[in-house]
């Protein structure tokens, strides 16, 4: 066992110890931090993708907001927009 190696402690450890050799070294530490990071990067991106920017929504007509609201998982009755005309039916 080297200077830097550490001890496989559970069995996401046993996933990266690719020697099988009951230690990590630092090759198969980078590979594990790497995966660590990695899905953290693509979880940021895909909560990116389903947020919505108020100013991009009162620039939106009536019908591309309620599409835009639905698409997302939000209620569109359950937003106010001044100027919108599509509750005039009174």
């Amino acid at each position: 066992m080297g200077f830097f190696d550490r001890e496989v402690r559970s069995s996401f450890d046993r996933m990266f110890d690719l020697n099988r050799d009951g230690a990590l070294d630092p090759a198969e530490q980078a590979f594990q931090m790497d995966f660590i990071t990695r899905d953290m990067e693509e979880q940021d991106d895909i909560d990116d993708e389903d947020e919505l920017d108020l100013d991009d929504l009162e620039d939106m007509d009536p019908d591309e907001r309620r599409e835009a609201l639905e698409d997302t998982g939000y209620d569109p009755d359950d937003f106010d927009f001044d100027g919108d005309d599509s509750d005039d039916d009174f």
